[in-house]
């Protein structure tokens, strides 16, 4: 019992350092995994995975990937472009991943269990020499 009085500074330094390394997982599990580029098409080629892209119609009209839903991040609750099938698995994709994990995080608590965040959001997809296409 006297090693911890005279050594608390010790322990406390452990705890600290422990909850250091132990952050970055916990905060990718409350996000979901991310999947990349080559996961995300397999999730939509195989499984039937469903493309949402949560950027705003102004960056969605500048270049998104082909065959995604624009479903803007402030829409996501009720919007008519979610699948209907809540079992089916969704690739949310924003231009940089950053507004995707919020979104993600959103549809699961919407009952969508199987959303996951494309890592590097729009710019790995392009990256990656996937399709992208512009609208008018």
């Amino acid at each position: 019992m006297s090693f911890l009085q005279q050594n608390w500074y010790l322990i406390v330094a452990a705890l600290v350092s422990g909850g250091m390394l132990l952050w970055p997982a916990l905060v990718s599990g409350a996000q979901g995994a991310a999947v990349g580029t080559a996961a995300a098409v397999q999730l939509i080629n195989r499984e039937k995975g469903v493309l949402i892209d949560v950027s705003e119609p102004e960056e969605f009209a500048k270049g998104h990937a082909v065959g995604s839903r624009n479903i803007p991040l402030g829409q996501i609750e009720g919007h008519k472009q979610l699948p209907s099938n809540k079992a089916l698995p969704l690739v949310v994709v924003c231009p940089t991943g950053a507004r995707a994990g919020r979104a993600a995080g959103m549809l699961r608590k919407l009952g969508y269990e199987n959303a996951q965040v494309l890592a590097g959001g729009l710019k790995a997809w392009r990256e990656a020499n996937l399709p992208v296409e512009k609208t008018a």
